[in-house]
């Protein structure tokens, strides 16, 4: 009883009353925001190189691979329209030579390979030319898919006048200069490329250096490293008070990220979700005070199931400043205005409104608070804290 109350005098102290305490500025500009689902793909035996611990049959890391797309209205009623990643590309084998092994090799498998974001696009009405820039997280193969692109014979193409947008620290380097390079001459060829100038960035939220893209308060571009050097988030206004926070590959797993006693505070885990956990999350990878042998006390867990993987062959370029990126965006997942969207949350895939449905309303719709603690169900393809 005891440890039960100082539990919830210390829950009740990292509680955020509002994403005004995270240093967010007050305003009531706004954007839009939409996302694709681009492809669905695993990476076979690839769990280790995301998370820790990998649980005996969850070695594989199966993903959705999500783009967004972002339109800003100024005070004149001009829109403006950002593309923040752009998942893969359907023609994997023309990726810089470097690229290709993951696919010729098995290790990756995609479900489709029918249609990329060029295609969606197209199909939704969204003409390319209409997009005034590309923001790259980072330069994965699995966020660029291509500019300059001859798809079966179609020169679809994003043309000059779309700007690409990186964190200065993006190695830039290409093929064929450099033949181990993932990036191709083709990708940046006559187009204007922005460098994200962080260091010199006046505004910090939860720690973490930000820049007003608009100027407006409305799409903000967030420093997040340790994934990949140059790798950025984003925090979109989407009311005066509400956010959608894009945190690309910060983190994979939101495992990762949850629980946390400010979340578990603000966002109350489902009783019967307590109690599938007490019986399914096994107690020889994972404990919490409360817990006892066999039976796992949700409650108590005092920090995150998952942790980020340090691994030699890791996915995370300096593992030690990622886990404090995944700290600090967790911030934003505690507090009740921001909804946090990772690029590959297969706990979301099929829960979350894909264009071209708008995430605007993820208050409204109470989104967060019915997803949130989905990764502990059982039956959703993130639940990975039991042997199979």
């Amino acid at each position: 009883m005891l440890f039960s109350s100082l539990l919830l005098v210390f829950l009740a102290g990292e509680v955020s009353a509002s994403y005004r305490d995270l240093g967010i500025p007050a305003s009531s500009a706004t954007v839009e925001v939409r996302v694709f689902n681009v492809q669905n793909a695993t990476l076979i035996d690839e769990a280790h190189a995301f998370i820790k611990p990998v649980l005996p049959g969850h070695e594989n890391a199966p993903f959705p691979d999500y783009a967004f797309l972002v339109d800003h209205q100024d005070s004149k009623k001009r829109t403006r329209r950002i593309l923040f990643d752009l998942g893969f590309r359907k023609d994997v084998l023309n990726y810089a030579p470097a690229i290709v092994p993951f696919f010729t090799s098995g290790g990756v498998q995609i479900e489709s390979l029918d249609k990329d974001i060029i295609d969606l696009l197209h199909d939704g009405g969204i003409p390319l030319d209409s997009i005034d820039a590309v923001v790259w997280s980072h330069t994965h193969f699995d966020h660029i898919a291509c500019f300059h692109c001859s798809i079966e014979g179609d020169m679809s193409k994003f043309p000059n006048t779309t700007r690409l947008v990186i964190g200065s620290e993006t190695d830039t380097s290409t093929y064929p200069s450099f033949p181990n390079a993932s990036l191709q001459e083709s990708d940046f060829a006559g187009r204007e490329v922005g460098l994200l100038m962080f260091a010199t960035a006046n505004l910090t939220f939860s720690g973490l250096k930000a820049i007003d893209y608009f100027g407006d308060g409305s799409f903000y571009l967030l420093d997040t490293p340790g994934h990949l050097a140059g790798h950025l988030s984003a925090l979109t206004r989407v009311t005066p008070t509400s956010f959608v926070s894009l945190g690309a590959d910060t983190f994979h797993y939101v495992g990762q990220m949850r629980p946390r006693p400010a979340l578990q505070r603000n966002f109350p885990c489902p009783g019967h979700l307590v109690e599938e956990a007490k019986e399914y999350i096994s107690t020889d990878y994972f404990w919490s005070p409360e817990s006892r042998d066999g039976a796992f006390g949700l409650h108590s867990r005092s920090q995150q199931l998952l942790g980020v993987s340090d691994t030699p062959d890791a996915f995370y370029a300096d593992p030690v400043t990622a886990a404090v990126s995944v700290d600090k965006l967790a911030s934003f997942d505690a507090d009740p205005d921001i909804f946090v969207v990772i690029s590959h949350d297969i706990s979301l895939r099929t829960a979350i409104p894909y264009f071209p449905a708008s995430l605007n309303d993820w208050k409204a719709k109470q989104l967060k608070t019915k997803t949130v603690w989905s990764f502990l169900d059982k039956t959703n393809p993130a639940f990975v804290f039991s042997p199979m």
